[in-house]
Order: structure tokens, then sequence, then C-alpha cells
């Protein structure tokens, strides 16, 4: 019971950190070397990591889709796609695809004159399921050794936890006052009906050992 309620916990709050480190925002500091427009197929199993920032996207197959091609400091390559989040999940509000390409556009960079960046951006890249993380902005920075604070998560992560803690606080208060009574009563209780079994059925064994012995 114990193994089953620990891996009950540990794959819910799995579950909970995946969906904030996709959901909430991210700074890379980068070099763009590249902008492109693609069009991409929109499997059903994959729909899921592309907006839809509006009723009409929902239907289609396939859109032409926005990307920026990115480098490391340490030279690694990085691939953001650029769509409007609109009035949906996750909600950044995001309509200024057209801006953040022209931006994008403007900050192109070569290895021997790098200009940096620091790309504002939710969600995952994988190669493997051909998702992009979404470009939110993209700011000048000094340099590759740039380091942005994300005040906006580290903010929500320490309100997320005080409001957990308080939820946790508050159900061991209603745990120990309503509902850990209630379980030693009905404990008591099986306790005393198996009291009261032992002793008739101690009766009816003392009563059959007499005609025994007759």
């Amino acid at each position: 019971m114990r193994a089953i309620k620990w891996a009950v916990l540990i794959t819910s709050w799995g579950l909970i950190g995946a969906f904030l480190h996709y959901t909430l925002p991210q700074y890379d500091v980068v070099r763009i070397v590249n902008t492109y427009e693609e069009r991409q197929e929109l499997n059903d199993w994959t729909r899921v990591f592309w907006s839809q920032p509006d009723a009409q996207s929902a239907e289609l197959l396939n859109r032409d889709v926005q990307f920026i091609q990115a480098k490391y400091a340490d030279d690694s390559n990085i691939v953001y796609r650029n769509e409007d989040t609109g009035w949906n999940w996750p909600p950044y509000f995001k309509f200024d695809t057209a801006n953040l390409y022209t931006d994008a556009n403007d900050a192109i960079s070569t290895k021997d004159a790098p200009e940096w960046v620091a790309v504002l951006h939710y969600g995952w890249r994988n190669e493997f399921l051909s998702i992009f993380p979404n470009a939110v902005t993209v700011t000048p920075v000094a340099g590759p050794d740039a380091k942005p604070t994300n005040w906006f998560s580290i903010v929500f992560l320490i309100v997320f936890a005080a409001v957990v803690w308080a939820i946790y606080v508050r159900w061991r208060r209603f745990r120990k006052a309503r509902i850990d009574p209630m379980i030693e009563d009905v404990e008591d209780s099986f306790y005393a009906a198996g009291d009261a079994i032992s002793e008739k059925r101690g009766r009816l064994r003392r009563w059959l050992d007499s005609w025994k012995s007759k």
C-alpha cells in the first residue's frame, strides 16, 4: 500500500513538473543565424505541441510556420518556432508574430561578428517528435555570458509552493480533526465486534465442552 502511495505521488508530481517546465517561460542566450518559413504537417498526436491561436487552426492538417535558427555560445544548435498563441493556452497572449520575425531577421549575425540576444520562449525541442519551443520575445544582450533574470517564473514558483504548502497544512489539520477520529472510531468498532465474536465463540466452545464431559 505504501509503495502504491509513493508511486502515485511521484507520478503526479512528475506530471506537474513536466507541465510547468513546458509552460513556464525560459531564457536562452543565443546568436540568430537564419529565419525561414516551412509548411508543417499537424499530426493528431503532436498537435498539442503546436499553437492553436484561432478556431480554424484546430481543423487544419498542415500550415506554414515561421522558424528561427540560432546557436548557443558552445556552438550547439537550437531552432524555435514563431507562432501566435492568441487567447488560448498557454496564456502568453502573443499576437505579434510578424514583428518578432522582423526583430529576429534584424538580429541575424555571423560567427565573426556575433550579436547575442536573449530569446524568451516556452516549450521543448525534440528532434524525434519534431517539436520546437515557441519564441515569445527577442532582446539584445551584452554577450553570451548574459544571464537574464526570469522574474515571472521565480515569482510564480514561489507563489505555487506557498499555495501547495497552505493546502497541505490545511489538509493535515482537517485530517487530524475529522478523518483520523472517524477512522479510529471505525477501528474501535471493528475491535469491539471482534472481541464480542471471540467472547461468543468462547462461550459456545465451553458449552460444547460441557456436553462432551457428559
